[in-house]
């Protein structure tokens, strides 16, 4: 019994060792990061020299030499392409709504409504369409209404839950009308479709993002619109005014085009062949530069190759900073980067994603078995100084998604999402709405959980 004891103290002692020893490491990755940092200098340079990068624009390729030369000047041991076909959606010209109604005074009036077409929709034709609005709140009342829709252009109104603390949530809910309320509605024989914009925000931003037709009706042109006009066109539809809209939108596909993932690594000195991944995500939509989306996750990520880099930290396995492409509108990045470990049967032990946005760390959702996540739990100390204080079971993101799959534990960085959605996918998804604090947080830990997973393994 006296053997066990003093053998118990001994195993207590070597771990309170190493605890402190990564605390001082940790120490270490959080001043170089908040002292020497890059990574609000380098999002500066992705935000306003590169700018937008839609899959299969000139931005997008832009954002790949960026990211190229980025890795390397932050010390990549060796920077790679990894060669997919992705979507080249266009959205061809500037989207117009004309809301046309009679007000309490029976006057004809007129007013423009702020609106951007949804990503992969196609075009409302050279002359637009003009139809009449039918307001549907969800889809219960599109059922309810599907004799009425014939003709008509259908005003889907389901705003954010505002009493979820979780806004994803509210995303989630919310995101069902986006994707498939144009088929739905085309269902019916509805010519048009306007959505409430996905957000909470107080301006008028519209805000756009992917929808996926059903082949099976017709693919018929589809716009997000700003909550305030959103909130005016419901409160005139709800009081029984009949209005009509003239649409014009002008999306359209061209062929699929070549895109590339983007790939930086830290050559592992002891399991080289065991790879660590840490990445975002390099396109963006459109209407803005994609500094919270996905910008601050590109970055964040090179941040953990550079601050490990800079310390001399060797590190035992292979980590891996992927820059992925088309997240937005295919997910042809990640898919294709999954198909790759697969096809060269590599061994991939752990994977994390940014691409929350680049706000206040609140901490790290998990993927993984339950012995593997009380393993990560055991780590949670080392966190709080940094005020991260939440490891929770499920996380990830779209683009090691892949990856989960094939049964690779995953783990996305969480943020605070309180404002996410006043930018995401807007024209003000811009650099000036990233606080470089905030910003920095987020990369010093997210490299103290690589330096973890890296020492201890997974």
């Amino acid at each position: 019994m006296r053997r066990l004891f003093l053998w118990l103290l001994l195993l207590s002692g070597l771990a309170a060792k190493a605890q402190n020893e990564d605390s001082v490491f940790i120490r270490q990755i959080a001043d170089d990061v908040l002292s020497k940092g890059k990574a609000y200098d380098n999002l500066r340079i992705l935000c306003k020299t590169v700018g937008a990068r839609l899959s299969g624009s000139a931005g997008m390729y832009k954002a790949e030499a960026w990211g190229e030369q980025t890795l390397k000047a932050m010390g990549a041991d060796k920077v790679y392409t990894q060669e997919c076909m992705v979507p080249h959606w266009v959205r061809g010209g500037k989207d117009e709504a004309l809301l046309t109604y009679k007000n309490e005074q029976g006057k004809q009036t007129k007013m423009s409504l702020d609106i951007l077409a949804l990503g992969n929709s196609l075009g409302a034709g050279k002359k637009g369409i003009n139809a009449p609005l039918i307001l549907i709140n969800n889809y219960e009342e599109l059922e309810k209404q599907k004799d009425n829709i014939k003709g008509k252009i259908v005003f889907y109104n389901y705003p954010f839950n505002p009493t979820y603390i979780n806004t994803f949530k509210a995303y989630s809910e919310s995101g069902a009308y986006r994707r498939s309320g144009p088929s739905r509605a085309a269902k019916y024989g509805a010519v048009g479709v306007v959505i409430r914009s996905m957000s909470e925000s107080t301006d008028n931003n519209p805000h756009t993002g992917a929808t996926s037709y059903d082949s099976a009706y017709p693919k018929i042109p589809c716009a997000a619109m700003g909550l305030k006009d959103a909130d005016l066109l419901s409160a005139l539809l709800k009081k029984g005014v009949q209005a009509e809209l003239f649409l014009k939108t002008n999306a359209y596909f061209l062929p699929d085009t070549i895109g590339h993932n983007i790939v930086g690594e830290l050559t592992g000195t002891v399991f080289p062949d065991e790879i660590i991944t840490v990445g975002g995500h390099l396109d963006s939509w459109d209407p803005a530069e994609g500094a919270h989306d996905d910008g601050a996750g590109i970055v964040h990520s090179i941040e953990v190759l550079r601050v490990l880099k800079a310390l001399g930290y060797k590190p035992k396995r292979t980590i891996r900073v992927v820059l992925f492409a088309n997240e937005e509108n295919g997910l042809r990045g990640g898919m294709k980067y999954a198909a790759l470990a697969k096809e060269k049967s590599e061994k991939h032990i752990f994977a994390l994603e940014s691409d929350d946005g680049g706000f206040t760390p609140r901490g790290f959702g998990f993927t993984c078995d339950n012995e593997k996540f009380q393993k990560a739990k055991q780590w949670l100390p080392l966190f709080a100084p940094y005020h991260v204080f939440e490891f929770d079971e499920g996380g990830g993101g779209a683009d090691i998604g892949p990856l989960a799959r094939m049964g690779v534990p995953i783990a996305g960085f969480v943020p605070d999402a309180q404002r996410y959605f006043d930018y995401h996918h807007a024209r003000n998804d811009v650099f000036e709405n990233v606080n470089k604090r905030e910003l920095e947080l987020g990369a010093l830990n997210i490299a103290a959980l690589i330096y973890l997973v890296d020492k201890y393994g997974f």
